[in-house]
């Protein structure tokens, strides 16, 4: 008798499902991205698109769609937006089931748990940071917002954050979600439609309230070459912020004038900063 490696048992159970799905369909369909079945890369690295909070995957659609024209594999798993280091979890559990190097890009506290998830992780050879948090050791979300002004979220909570129970979990944590009224001063800017800002407030995912106040761990950017694109008009970590946080982790770093969501206004700067990354990784 012979055991199968975990890897292995993985692959032959995903291969036995694809199996059954064909026998019952007669047909087969193209991969999906973020499909989360274990898959073996190309010449390219495998681009995983982490969102962050208040968002979902596909805020990072435009980019997506020019990596894929541009020949590469791109994933876009869900971020749990339940804490740093469950999220961390997750997302390193998702990293496993890809064969190949990696570039992990992370938009705002996407960018937390991108930081976390990847420490010793070797397929991972690149970190991308999207107006997004670079975390040091024992850093927490609501530290670097507040580091310096300008952020519309450095306020009173009551006022930015609608807060909803979540049923069964500690009475002290709840889910967020930005108030209408604040969404569009906090993400937007005057290029994104104000009828494309409401969808998007309207469909938030919310973050749990201990995410903003759990510490960083050990950081991944200490061992993994970093990139950085700041938005230089972000209302929710401050370009000020943002640059000080790039240069504490030799990140090799752009600016563009758009707002916190600069993968929806300027995707085609945030594409060419990632594949950048993924050129160093050859």
């Amino acid at each position: 008798m012979f055991s199968l490696s975990k890897r292995a048992r993985r692959l032959t159970i995903a291969a036995a499902g694809l199996g059954a799905l064909i026998a019952l369909t007669g047909i087969a369909g193209p991969a999906v991205a973020g499909s989360g079945f274990p898959h073996t890369g190309t010449d390219k690295p495998t681009v995983v698109l982490v969102h962050g909070a208040w968002a979902d995957g596909s805020s990072w659609d435009k980019v997506a769609a020019r990596l894929q024209n541009h020949g590469y594999r791109v994933d876009t798993p869900p971020n749990l937006l339940t804490g740093v280091s469950n999220d961390a979890a997750n997302l390193r559990a998702y990293l496993d089931t890809i064969s190949g190097p990696i570039v992990l890009v992370g938009h705002s506290y996407g960018g937390m748990v991108i930081t976390n998830a990847a420490l010793g992780d070797k397929q991972v050879k690149a970190l991308v940071y999207v107006d997004a948090y670079i975390p040091a050791k024992d850093d927490t979300v609501l530290s670097l917002t507040s580091a310096v002004p300008g952020s519309v979220f450095a306020a009173e909570p009551s006022t930015v954050f609608n807060q909803v129970a979540i049923p069964g979990a500690d009475p002290k944590v709840a889910n967020l979600y930005v108030k209408p009224s604040v969404f569009g001063k906090a993400f937007a800017d005057r290029s994104i439609p104000a009828k494309d800002v409401a969808v998007l407030a309207a469909r938030q995912r919310p973050l749990a309230s201990n995410a903003l106040v759990e510490a960083s761990g050990e950081p991944a950017w200490r061992t993994i070459p970093s990139w950085s694109v700041i938005g230089k008009q972000d209302a929710v970590i401050p370009p000020a912020e943002q640059i000080a946080m790039s240069e504490r982790a030799k990140a090799h770093t752009i600016e563009v004038n758009a707002p916190h969501l600069a993968m929806v206004t300027a995707p085609g700067v945030v594409t060419g900063q990632i594949e950048a990354a993924a050129r160093a990784t050859d």
